[in-house]
């Protein structure tokens, strides 16, 4: 006879949600499941002091369920600082999808997970992440308003991917100036790892400056194609970290900073795409600062994104979407000299700026 009784070790092994570090007060956690569809989402809602959560969803074939909710409390976080440094009235959310984008994916799933996001009544607004398109975005749109990204044809700002990568470059320049003196990046070796719809629309700013451009994907035909078309050079070796590079740009997921490539890291500057570079970010940023790297905070320089979406909420066109990603430029400037005169790091800079936003709205608020 087995016994429903829990033990005080097995509860500590299911314990951690709220003791966690990734969970930094977040407001609120919905864990969704349709069992006809297959549908196994979480939504993670991090702060509304400053307007709804906005933030996308991403499908991926998380190796077990806590790695999923890992995954969308930190990404949750960061959309909090990244919509507040930006400027934007918005909150910080995320939501992921447990499973495979290619074979999991259906016309079903996406709509049950819209009635969802719907039933939420505009505390969480969605878009589109890692294995989501537009299109999918679309097909959510019918069952709830409360998504951004929608196709161009359908009302909204389309795909943000262009934008986010603007905003990277921008961001890019801006820690080349602090680093080099100049921004231009002509000459300048920047390996690239990670040729998404981002990454590939970064390469393509960094061909036309005129940079040496080396990528590198797990996918052999992403890198064939790519190389085709921009003239770039697919990296052969075993070990991009300890490659002789001027520039390091993340543009597939995160944590690639951590204990065992920042010892081998030769890179002068970090300026990439990719949600939650660091690993672990107070340690990790401190690592960077004491190697000299420069790290352009990934929340502030790949905001581009949010910022076309927001567009969809705001109704401000194409001209004021580029004006604000180019701003970007601006901000990790002013990150870099505020971090330097403070002597923090430059993620401590980014995120005091932002919870300062967010405070002051806070005490506004309690008025």
């Amino acid at each position: 006879m087995t016994s429903d009784v829990i033990s005080s070790k097995e509860l500590k092994k299911i314990d951690p949600v709220f003791g966690q570090i990734s969970y930094d007060d977040h407001e609120q956690i919905v864990f969704c499941n349709d069992k006809d569809t297959g549908l196994k989402a979480i939504i993670g809602i991090h702060n509304t002091v400053l307007g709804p959560a906005l933030g996308g969803t991403r499908m991926w074939n998380y190796e077990n369920e806590w790695e999923a909710l890992n995954d969308v409390l930190r990404l949750s976080r960061g959309m909090t600082y990244k919509s507040a440094i930006t400027g934007l009235n918005l909150g910080g959310g995320k939501a992921v999808i447990i499973g495979d984008a290619k074979t999991q994916k259906t016309p079903e799933l996406m709509k049950k997970f819209g009635e969802f996001v719907h039933s939420l009544s505009g505390k969480y607004i969605t878009a589109e992440d890692v294995g989501m398109t537009t299109g999918d975005m679309d097909m959510v749109r019918e069952v709830t308003p409360y998504v951004t990204g929608i196709s161009e044809s359908k009302g909204g700002a389309g795909n943000p991917s262009p934008i986010t990568a603007f905003g990277v470059f921008m961001g890019m320049k801006a820690a080349a100036k602090f680093k080099f003196g100049s921004d231009v990046l002509e000459d300048k070796t920047v390996f690239v790892q990670g040729i998404g719809h981002v990454g590939e629309a970064l390469v393509e700013h960094l061909v036309c400056e005129g940079a040496n451009v080396i990528i590198s994907d797990l996918s052999q035909d992403r890198l064939e194609a790519v190389r085709s078309k921009y003239n770039v050079t697919i990296y052969g070796g075993q070990d991009l970290y300890s490659e002789e590079m001027d520039i390091y740009a993340p543009c597939a997921l995160g944590a690639t900073i951590n204990d065992e490539t920042i010892s081998k890291l030769k890179a002068k500057v970090i300026a990439g795409a990719a949600n939650n570079q660091l690993a672990e970010e107070n340690k990790h940023s401190r690592l960077l600062q004491e190697k000299g790297i420069i790290y352009a905070p990934d929340f502030l320089i790949n905001a581009g994104g949010i910022i076309n979406v927001y567009a969809e909420l705001e109704n401000y066109d194409k001209q004021e979407i580029m004006r604000k990603t180019e701003n970007i430029y601006n901000t990790t400037e002013e990150i870099l000299i505020r971090a330097k005169a403070n002597n923090v790091t430059t993620n401590v800079a980014a995120l005091n700026i932002a919870k300062e936003r967010i405070e002051t709205r806070k005490q506004e608020l309690a008025k």
